[in-house]
């Protein structure tokens, strides 16, 4: 698999052993990828904070909404608790309701005990209707299980998989990317990763590795000719997690600098783009658990964080790892025909090849 650090273009930042998310000790992806006839280019995409064996076990999290056309579910309660319990699933927009059914008929399998009480699962989406029939009731419930079934650690596949299938990103196709980086805090060493779900900006925007590139590669752009939205128009949706420990606000502070590493690659934050952003952090496990009055609880918990006025290095990671992974969605994208025939061209990786 191709990506962008292949081509020679110039990332700043240490990246982890795969340069993705699951560099994350626990976190585990996992996709269901649905391409058949015209015009089903679709799917979904599963991030396990902690793994499915720990998924029960929350973990502080925050989210941030840089444009609020778009949806993620459970963001309510995300931010009056703070903490972020089950599998966080990433579709398209009109699939959202069939995933989050997925989600509950997944942990009423897996943990009943879990189940026992009430679910608020995360889901969020980007609109792949270009090349997908978006309104066809194509993805089921089954299909969001099947991809928490098949959550992995380890090297992560990019580009057209997962919710990312039929996704399009500065008029090329798009789809999912992930990096990492390493961040040194004392003696100690965290990771923090990112996915993204690609499918914003317009060409005439892109910009890579701080060069301007859309100008030159304005040729063979179908979806500027296609008057159905304004160039630009999509959503992205961005989860980064970090095994340094971090309070929910911290997180939620992590959140607010993903559109910083978007904005390097070149977008201006369109009207029509859903740009939604969730921060985990899987630390301090065994805090954050109380949801319900039990007589065993605990009376308090605790939660060891890093000072606030030693994050700059994590928001510095953060905006380098959602970077990089948006160029690598876009260098993993191969040319895509779908749903009435439209077309999305590939990244053309030659015209940085053979570069300085």
């Amino acid at each position: 698999m191709t990506r962008a650090r292949d081509l020679g273009i110039a990332l700043p930042g240490r990246p982890g052993t795969h340069n993705t998310l699951t560099d994350v000790a626990g976190v585990e992806v996992g996709y269901t990828t649905l391409i058949e006839g015209e015009s089903v280019r679709t799917g979904v995409t599963a991030v396990l904070p902690r793994g499915r064996e720990g998924f029960a076990v929350p973990c502080a999290a925050g989210t941030f909404s840089l444009n609020g056309n778009g949806e993620m579910t459970g963001s309510a309660w995300l931010a009056e608790t703070g903490s972020l319990t089950l599998p966080v699933l990433i579709t398209n927009t009109h699939a959202v309701g069939a995933c989050h059914r997925g989600v509950i008929d997944w942990v009423v399998r897996e943990r009943p005990d879990v189940a026992a009480e009430w679910l608020l699962p995360v889901v969020a989406e980007t609109w792949d209707g270009y090349l997908n029939d978006i309104n066809a009731p194509t993805i089921h419930s089954g299909h969001a299980a099947a991809a928490i079934d098949a959550a992995r650690g380890g090297a992560v596949e990019e580009g057209s998989v997962g919710g990312g299938t039929g996704m399009t990103c500065y008029g090329f196709k798009g789809g999912t990317g992930t990096a990492s980086r390493v961040v040194p805090h004392g003696a100690d060493e965290y990771t923090v990763g990112a996915l993204v779900q690609a499918n914003f900006g317009s060409r005439r925007e892109l910009t890579v590795a701080g060069s301007p590139a859309g100008l030159s590669l304005a040729a063979d752009n179908p979806m500027e000719e296609w008057a159905a939205a304004p160039a630009g128009a999509g959503s992205v949706i961005v989860v980064v997690g970090t095994d340094a420990p971090l309070l929910p606000g911290q997180c939620t502070a992590l959140a607010r600098r993903v559109p910083l590493g978007l904005a390097r690659t070149g977008t201006t934050g369109s009207h029509f783009s859903g740009d939604l952003f969730l921060a985990f952090s899987t630390a301090n496990p065994g805090a954050l658990t109380s949801t319900f009055p039990r007589t065993a609880e605990a009376e308090y918990e605790n939660l060891r964080f890093v000072p606030w006025g030693r994050l700059d290095p994590f928001f510095e990671a953060v905006v380098q790892v959602v970077e990089e992974a948006v160029l690598n969605a876009l260098v993993a994208g191969r040319e895509m025909t779908g749903h009435r025939g439209h077309r999305a061209p590939a990244l053309p990786r030659e015209h940085w090849l053979g570069r300085p």
